[in-house]
Formats: structure tokens, C-alpha cells, sequence
């Protein structure tokens, strides 16, 4: 099952297939040696996948929420930590072209910058969320920002690292959002990811020491720990491209699985391709639900709700297919030429995104009992 999307738009999508053999072929080795996918990076952007999202007014690829939903899956069954890291940077660029579809004005100079220098966003998002890291210092001119961000998948090849730092304010610690440049003085990527799965995506930690921030690269200001606005349109925009990935490599896990079954017929072996398959197609209809909340809905406490019920969803299901995919294979999924044990290890990731299953079981259990959700 596909997502619908336009069919002259499918073009990234079957770009993303073309290129999948060269992607898988560097997927191995970065994952046996915990590097960073870089040469697949730099092949999506020669390819002009990293304008992808930018609308085709200024010069981007155009592409529909939808549509890069779909380029994600598809890089994903190739390598999950390319396509992971590429979504970062993608629902980075995403959501300014959301807004742009309402607001030109304040995004369109990031989104022209995408296009003309070619920039790759990174995003420290996740380790963020509602209540924001880092200390900024009030100074002439703007802020000094220091701390550490955790999480920023990509940053070997970034040039703007989207963030936040926490400022006191006399109404209490409130939250900036701004871009710092990933060759500013005082930025520092630190060589700490060292990981279960995921191993290529360059999420390395990145120290910030005295960084200057002028006042003009300060985009929103919101109380710390609140939903602002701006959360729920992250939210509305970005968790179905990250979690396109997590379907992508179920939906490759599968694959492999059915093939190594080959000519089995037992019943056995049946009952766990069927209970396979059907947590596959759960995965994909709640990732189908949360194109389509992206698609129709207005960013705000129901659609957060929406969206965050569809990632619970989508992460349980594309592991436990992962998991059947595993007992479907046999004693041949333990070996690592295979991929599956890659992908296993790969779709544990797809745990820690916020918010968390506790915590978004939470925001649902308030959102139907009509209590405030901060």
C-alpha cells in the first residue's frame, strides 16, 4: 500500500529506488564501523534531494508532504541510517514550506538559502522538544549561546543547526528558536555516537561555547515546557517524514524475511509470515493517517494528539514486524550479511522520539478527558 501522492511528482520517489543500490552498498560498512553515511549524503544532495521539499516557486523540488513521506520509505529499505539522517534535515526544510504556504514572508529567505547554497539543516529537535536546552546570554546585539545538543543526526555535513537555548526572563525561562551556522566560533561536533543501531547517521553531540546569535536569527520566543503554536506545527509536519523511515525498513525486513523463506510451506512458518503482514499493514495505515492529519488538519492540540497517536502506533507495529520478520527467517537472520539483524537493531530507534509511548499515551488520556495538555 501506497500513500497517494501526484503522478508527476512520483519522480523522487523512483529517483530514491534508482539510487537505493549505490545507498545499500555503503550501508554495510558504515554500520560495522560506526560511521557516518557521508558519501550517501553527499550523493542525495548532487541529486538535488536536499531542495526536494522547497517549493518549485523558488526553485525547489516541489515536493508534497506526502511525496517526501514517500522518499523516505524508499531510501529506508536501502539504508535506515541514510534515510533517517536525510529526514532530519527533510522535515527541517518541510515545516518553512509549510509555513510559506501561509506566511511567505518569514521563511522565504531560508528557503531560498536551501536551494542557492545547497544547505543541509540539522535539527536538534529531539533532544529539545517543549522545554529546550542550552543557556543564552543576553548581549549587545543578541545572545551568547552554551550547552550541548544530543541527537543532531547529520551534523558531519550540516552548515545551520535549527535549535533552542533557554534564556531567564523575568515571566520565567523562555524558549528561543534560532540557526546557528555549524562553522560559527565556539560550535564543536563531538565524535560520541556509538550506538545500538543507527549507526551511520552522524548524530553526534554538539558542544556550543560562547556562540553569538545576532537578534535576527531568533525566529520565535514561547515559555518552556508550553505548546506554542510553532510545536504544534513541528509536530503536524515532521513525525510522519521521520517515521516513513521506521515503515520503510519494516517493509524491507519483510521483504528479506519472505525471501528467505523461499519454498517453505509449513504452517507454522504461515502463521508467522501472516502475523507478520498484518502488523506490516498496521504500520502502514497509521502512517497513512498521519499524511493524510499532515494533508488536512490545522496544526493544534487535535492534530498533535492525531499525529502522536499515529507514531505510537507506527513504532510498535514496524518493530514487531521486524521481530516476526526475524522469526520467519530462521537461525539465518542472526547473520549479519543477511541485514536483518541490521534492521533490527536499526527500528529500536524508533522508541525514542518524543514524545515517548508513555507520554503520549498521557497527551491522549488528556485530550479525551478535556484537561489542559501542558
Amino acid at each position: 500500500m501506497t500513500i497517494n501522492v501526484k503522478a508527476e511528482a512520483m519522480d523522487w520517489i523512483r529517483k530514491a529506488h534508482e539510487l537505493g543500490p549505490q545507498i545499500a552498498a555503503r550501508a554495510e560498512a558504515a554500520d560495522a564501523g560506526d560511521a557516518f553515511v557521508a558519501e550517501n549524503m553527499k550523493l542525495l544532495k548532487e541529486e538535488g534531494f536536499h531542495a526536494a521539499g522547497v517549493p518549485a516557486e523558488l526553485g525547489g523540488g516541489g515536493a508534497s508532504p506526502a511525496e517526501l513521506s514517500e522518499m523516505l520509505r524508499a531510501l529506508a529499505r536501502h539504508c535506515g541510517s541514510t534515510a533517517l539522517a536525510f529526514a532530519m534535515h527533510t522535515h527541517a526544510v518541510a515545516l518553512p514550506a509549510w509555513r510559506w504556504r501561509r506566511t511567505p514572508e518569514a521563511v522565504e529567505g531560508l528557503l531560498k538559502r536551501i536551494v542557492a547554497e545547497k544547505l543541509t539543516l540539522v535539527s536538534s529537535g529531539g533532544s529539545d522538544w517543549l522545554d529546550g536546552s542550552c543557556e543564552a546570554k543576553p548581549v549587545e546585539g543578541g545572545f551568547r549561546v552554551s550547552g550541548r545538543k544530543i541527537f543532531a543526526s547529520g551534523c558531519p555535513l550540516g552548515d545551520l543547526l535549527v535549535t533552542m537555548a533557554v534564556q531567564e526572563t523575568p515571566e520565567g525561562p523562555t524558549v528561543l528558536h534560532m540557526a546557528i551556522p555549524l562553522k560559527a566560533e565556539g560550535v564543536t561536533i563531538l565524535d560520541t555516537w556509538r550506538t545500538l543501531g543507527m549507526r551511520g547517521t552522524g548524530s553526534h553531540d554538539i558542544e556550543l561555547k560562547d556562540v553569538f546569535v545576532p537578534d535576527a536569527a531568533v525566529t520565535v520566543r514561547r515559555p518552556s515546557g508550553k505548546w506554542h503554536p510553532l510545536m504544534h506545527m513541528v509536530t503536524l509536519v515532521a513525525f510522519p517524514l521521520i517515521y516513513s523511515v521506521y515503515l520503510g525498513l519494516a517493509e524491507a525486513a519483510r521483504d528479506k524475511a519472505v525471501a528467505m523463506a523461499g519454498r517453505k510451506t509449513s504452517d507454522d512458518l504461515a502463521l508467522i509470515v501472516g502475523e507478520m503482514d498484518t502488523e506490516l499493514a498496521a504500520a502502514r495505515l497509521a502512517l497513512a493517517d498521519m499524511v493524510a492529519c499532515t494533508a488536512g488538519d490545522e496544526p493544534g492540540q487535535d492534530a498533535t494528539n492525531r499525529i502522536m497517536t499515529g507514531r505510537t502506533l507506527v513504532a510498535r507495529a514496524a518493530i514487531r514486524t521486524v521481530e516476526k520478520a526475524m522469526d520467519a527467517a530462521g537461525g539465518g537472520a542472526f547473520y549479519r550479511k543477511v541485514g536483518l539483524e541490521r534492521i533490527w537493531r536499526d527500528i529500536q530507534a524508533a522508541r525514542y522520539h518524543p514524545l515517548q509511548e508513555k507520554a503520549q499515551a498521557r497527551l491522549a488520556g488528556r485530550v479525551a478527558l478535556g484537561l489542559p495538555i501542558d
